[in-house]
């Protein structure tokens, strides 16, 4: 069987819309409506319906979707073992989300070449959806995610429960001016607890979507925002930061994202890795 009839199968589940599963995949709907015939004539069943509501899975299609899943996985990972670096037993393919990366993914990978010298890496980043949506296609064996939704044949484990605090470069700390405030993006649920907490900060001068631009930014500009805890920590134990009182903190968790059929032997090392890393969490991470 064509693997991109499996891997189009897959988006129009994850989508519930053959338009927007054939914007994901760079093809035409026509292109993605012909797959699925020639899944559904391979079959022998009808595996969606179309109403209102989408594309939603009949009762064959359910029952596909786990094999269909494991068969991408499975293609996946034979593609990245063949492709194994001379010196190496396998490769570990690991996405991390943009917010999240510094300085986790670097310790992460200083811990690996020495503990796991054997497996070869590689590393991207990216956003959630598609860091999730790598990892259940088996292109990712594991992502590392802020909040990440849950997904069938998908296991998530808590790696870290971090803090977001509302830190300055001001001399007297206090709930700044929307002009003197750098919003940075850590996702809906922060945006949305932020909103209650402080509504008059809605229209700030700055809004960075990435958290290390963000605190780079506020170092070089000056200016008040929310960061994690543990990244700006030697700048508060130095004194170029400031923790603004009487604020509230934000919880930020990171979570480890993986198959459940995951291949043991190069998945546990790096989950091992990940656990330690944030276990020791270096005070002067920056």
């Amino acid at each position: 069987m064509d693997i991109n009839l499996a891997r189009t199968f897959l988006a129009i589940v994850d989508t519930r819309s053959f338009q927007r599963a054939a914007e994901r995949l760079h093809v035409t709907q026509t292109s993605v409506s012909a797959r699925v015939r020639t899944l559904e004539e391979l079959l022998g069943r009808p595996l969606f319906v179309r109403n209102k509501a989408g594309a939603v899975l009949t009762a064959a299609g359910e029952q596909f979707l786990p094999h269909a899943t494991t068969l991408v996985q499975v293609w996946e990972r034979a593609r990245h073992q063949v492709a194994v670096p001379s010196g190496s037993r396998a490769v570990l393919a690991i996405g991390c989300e943009i917010s999240l990366w510094d300085p986790l993914l670097l310790q992460w990978l200083l811990w690996m070449r020495t503990a796991a010298p054997q497996l070869a890496i590689r590393t991207e980043v990216g956003f959630p959806h598609d860091l999730l949506d790598k990892v259940a296609a088996g292109v990712l064996d594991i992502a590392i995610a802020y909040a990440p939704q849950q997904r069938p044949g998908l296991r998530v484990e808590l790696l870290i429960e971090e803090k977001l605090v509302m830190v300055t470069t001001a001399q007297r700390p206090r709930v700044p001016k929307p002009a003197d405030y750098v919003y940075v993006d850590w996702g809906p649920e922060f945006a949305a607890q932020h909103g209650l907490a402080f509504p008059e900060l809605s229209n700030a001068a700055v809004m960075a979507g990435l958290g290390p631009l963000g605190r780079e930014y506020l170092l070089a500009a000056g200016g008040t925002g929310y960061f994690r805890h543990d990244v700006v920590r030697s700048h508060l134990e130095s004194g170029r930061l400031r923790r603004v009182p009487n604020t509230p903190e934000f919880l930020y968790p990171a979570y480890a994202v993986y198959a459940v059929g995951a291949d043991v032997a190069i998945v546990e090392p790096a989950l091992q890795g990940l656990r330690q890393v944030v276990k020791t969490k270096p005070a002067n991470a920056d």
